[in-house]
């Protein structure tokens, strides 16, 4: 077994996928990533968590698994947090920066396009039934019983009497009605018949025609700034 106990002579490449141990034994999953001055370790298979550890604490490396100084309360500091990063991010987060570091930190900006879609409306045009009331004169015939007496006297009588006989006919007067009796005298009258006929009384012609109209948008959009925090005072500084 070849075991390196300095970090310069680790080949950091053959680190990948093997298994971490720390402090006591304590078992801290495998490494996925190797830095400048850190290694990524992922520990869990469902809850997966991971962390970043200095090279710094690395003790040895036997070829099949990785050594560290790090104990249970350190593993808490060392936890990547879910937040968004950058290209090195990590680097920056280690507490290992024996040398100058640089990266590049992109700010994105949203930029604000306007596109034309088209979308169907519809208008819908009803017609009513309105009620009118119309007055039309009509002239209506109807017939009208009159009863008009005549005295009947002796030379009626007489001129009946002869037109009887001139007939052969013995006269005849019919005798007095013994009940009471009805006759009916059939009457005509006209009664107004309505007939409703439709016809076109207009038409309504409906057009479309496209019509220009400008409207301004106002919607918001996101730039990235650049904030950071010193947490080093001024007294530690070199």
């Amino acid at each position: 077994m070849n075991l390196s106990n300095k970090k310069d002579d680790i080949n950091w490449n053959n680190v990948v996928k093997k298994e971490v141990i720390g402090t006591g034994g304590l078992d801290l999953g495998e490494v996925v990533q190797v830095g400048d001055n850190f290694v990524i370790i992922q520990k869990g298979l469902l809850n997966k968590k991971r962390y970043i550890i200095p090279i710094s604490t690395v003790e040895n490396f036997d070829g099949e698994t990785l050594k560290v100084k790090v104990d249970e309360n350190d593993l808490f500091g060392y936890e990547e947090k879910d937040e968004p990063k950058f290209k090195d991010y990590s680097t920056f987060k280690s507490s290992d920066m024996s040398k100058e570091m640089q990266t590049k930190i992109p700010l994105i900006s949203e930029d604000l396009q306007i596109s034309k879609k088209i979308v169907e409306d519809k208008v819908d045009v009803i017609k009513d039934p309105i009620k009118e009331t119309k007055t039309v004169e009509i002239e209506l015939t109807y017939e009208k019983v009159t009863i008009e007496r005549i005295p009947y006297n002796s030379e009626d009588k007489q001129a009946y009497a002869s037109t009887e006989i001139q007939q052969n006919r013995s006269p005849q007067v019919e005798k007095p009605v013994t009940t009471r009796t009805q006759i009916s005298i059939p009457l005509k009258r006209e009664v107004p018949v309505i007939i409703k006929n439709p016809y076109i009384r207009e038409e309504v012609i409906i057009k479309k025609r496209p019509v220009k109209e400008t409207k301004t948008i106002t919607t918001e959009v996101t730039n990235e700034t650049l904030n950071y925090d010193n947490e080093q005072s001024s007294s530690t500084r070199p």
